[in-house]
């Protein structure tokens, strides 16, 4: 497996441009993907190196290059002078104007030797590639509750449970997860990032011996179809297993299918229940191995 990984990019350098020391015959391909992300009006430079997943000091040195060759300007945020912002000059938006033109060339000479059905097989391929890598970056970490990431997630999970159930959704009358109740020792909460990006979330009620409860999980629409929903339950799964957990219980409502479908694919039983949230409509529970 490790040699056909090693195969592919090989072959997708080559097919890419991307061993030449200029990429399309302009800038070194860092620099051409920096110039290319941040876009025609710019973006903080954090941001930037988040997107990008690069080291601060080869960013740095990246800007510092493109700034020599005036193509962008480097300077404080107005609103905030501790926040540097990158914005591309007026040289710096015609040459990745005449990247865009020579990147979507490259893109037309690997599909004119194909016929249609190669066509139709490659781009369905390079879809399926592109999901399963982009999965494959995606970070779960465990968090404190109420950061500022955290604080995102559950801030969208709500949001999007008030408008999918029958009669919106009251936190003041449903059963507690507070940040006290999901930091360790009594809990925990994982957030998942994405270009460092929070995407997705869930969260832990320890209960001694008792079965721990699995509370707020919630993907990003961005981001599924990515089988990140299914990776959470899995890594909280775990977490609950090194902590000595034997059971893991959750209550869940009737519109919320693909939570549903997900739990009983991965081996939750529905049974009777055993809490009084006036949300729920199922209630499950697994035993981990």
């Amino acid at each position: 497996m490790i040699a056909e990984v090693r195969s592919f990019n090989r072959t997708v350098v080559q097919a890419v441009g991307a061993l030449n020391d200029r990429y399309l015959s302009r800038l070194p391909l860092g620099e051409a993907r920096v110039l290319w992300e941040m876009g025609d009006d710019g973006c903080e430079v954090r941001s930037l190196r988040a997107r990008l997943e690069l080291d601060s000091g080869y960013l740095s040195r990246l800007l510092r290059s493109l700034e020599a060759q005036r193509l962008v300007r480097v300077e404080p945020n107005p609103a905030d002078r501790r926040v540097r912002v990158v914005r591309p000059t007026a040289a710096g938006r015609r040459e990745r104007a005449l990247l865009d033109a020579r990147s979507d060339d490259l893109a037309r000479s690997l599909l004119a030797p194909l016929n249609d059905r190669q066509r139709e097989r490659l781009l369905a391929a390079m879809g399926e590639v592109e999901r399963l890598l982009t999965a494959g970056l995606v970070r779960v970490d465990v968090v404190d509750p109420q950061c500022a990431e955290a604080a995102f997630c559950l801030r969208e999970y709500f949001a999007e449970i008030a408008r999918r159930f029958d009669h919106g959704f009251d936190d003041a009358i449903s059963i507690a997860a507070t940040p006290e109740q999901l930091r360790p020792p009594a809990g925990l909460f994982v957030v998942a990032t994405l270009h460092g990006e929070p995407v997705g979330c869930g969260g832990l009620k320890f209960h001694g011996r008792r079965p721990a409860e699995l509370k707020r999980m919630w993907v990003a629409p961005s981001a599924r179809g990515l089988g990140l929903g299914r990776r959470l339950l899995e890594e909280l799964e775990a977490l609950a297993r090194e902590r000595g957990v034997r059971t893991i219980r959750l209550e869940t409502n009737r519109n919320l299918n693909e939570a549903i479908a997900l739990y009983r694919s991965s081996g939750y039983r529905e049974v009777p229940a055993f809490n009084g949230e006036p949300y729920a409509h199922h209630w499950f529970e697994k035993r981990l191995a």
